[in-house]
């Protein structure tokens, strides 16, 4: 075997120098180099923003967002939307360590574990689709993945499903970054919150800013905003179109008393949110972005244009700690655990 670069560059077809996220195209022979691991994939997860794009361009035939899923890993070498740019998730068995991780890696052939990283820079390759559910996100595949040196993954824990914690970990970053965010008596508004990360995020906000804290979620429609209101994890729920954002601050400081939130939250999966987001924080507030369908010029001039000085956050995908604290949320709240295992644990 041979080494390869930590990141992955030497991967990378086109174009020549960047790395494998942005790149457009990289190589998927599954015979890895000394410093890479290969995986037996089980399942994909891809993220809601580019399944959303996928359902929407095949018109909800699954057969057409089969081949579409083809399509884009043959081209590219990774799973990796053309129009979102966003990718996914993984669960499968190590099948293969390089010579070169074995000794400093806390993994044996055979360990089930969930990659941390983007299916948008993973070299993948899928001999067969067997199965979409497009209600979760969820691809079946035969298939095998690598995992550069500079990989992340968590090993799947022994007291849930697979699949149930594959749906966490796809979004285990926000939860957690929610939690380095929210402050005691913060007021939050949380955008997309009966979606999955929005349920995790409201969970998590609610738990942060305690007894003197709001945290207010925003639905699409009543039958959404009842069920949110079930779970308990928001002090107010309004219903709001977040492709409009004026009624979005309406309802937001219906919701809190007359004031702009501190920070808002946007766990969406559609473009076009950003405003909706900026527009009912306060100035000197936080937005954070989760939603991969973020535009980063829309967010900024968007600001600028309705002259909000808040700060803005992107999502990343990575927060310390972030699959542990995500997979204890599960184990805290029954409400929760109820809602994933009904969901997603099939």
């Amino acid at each position: 075997m041979v080494k390869g670069n930590k990141y992955g560059t030497h991967r990378v077809i086109e174009p020549k120098g960047t790395l494998p996220q942005p790149a457009f195209k990289i190589s998927n022979d599954m015979t890895i180099f000394d410093n890479e691991i290969l995986i037996d994939v089980d399942y994909l997860n891809i993220d809601s923003a580019s399944f959303t794009q996928l359902k929407e361009e095949a018109g909800g035939d699954v057969e057409k967002i089969k081949t579409k899923i083809l399509e884009i890993v043959q081209e590219r070498g990774k799973m990796q939307n053309p129009v979102t740019g966003s990718g996914g998730m993984l669960i499968g068995e190590v099948e293969k360590i390089g010579d070169d991780l074995q000794d400093n890696i806390k993994l044996q052939i055979g360990d089930r574990i969930a990659s941390l990283v983007s299916l948008s820079l993973t070299p993948l390759k899928i001999e067969k689709i067997l199965n979409i559910k497009p209600d979760i996100d969820r691809v079946e595949i035969e298939g095998k993945a690598i995992l550069f040196e500079s990989g992340i993954y968590a090993k799947l824990p022994g007291d849930m499903e697979a699949t149930l914690a594959l749906a966490a970990l796809d979004v285990a970053g926000a939860p957690a970054q929610v939690k380095n965010l929210v402050k005691e008596g913060d007021s939050v508004l949380i955008l997309g919150a009966t979606g999955k990360s929005g349920l995790m995020c409201s969970y998590m906000a609610k738990k942060m800013a305690g007894k003197k804290g709001k945290v207010i979620g925003q639905a699409r429609n009543i039958a959404r905003a009842e069920y949110l209101r079930e779970t308990d994890f928001c002090h107010k729920v309004i219903i709001a179109d977040v492709l409009n954002p004026t009624n979005v601050l309406e309802q937001t400081l219906k919701a809190n008393g007359g004031n702009e939130v501190d920070i808002a939250i946007n766990c969406l999966s559609i473009p076009n949110s950003e405003l909706s987001s900026i527009l009912p924080v306060r100035d000197k507030g936080v937005v954070y972005f989760f939603s991969m369908a973020t535009s980063f010029t829309k967010a900024a001039l968007g600001a600028e244009g309705i002259g909000k000085d808040v700060t803005m956050i992107i999502g990343n995908g990575y927060t310390k700690n972030h699959a542990k604290i995500t997979l204890d949320l599960l184990r805290e709240s029954e409400t929760l655990r109820k809602i994933f295992e009904e969901k997603y644990e099939k």
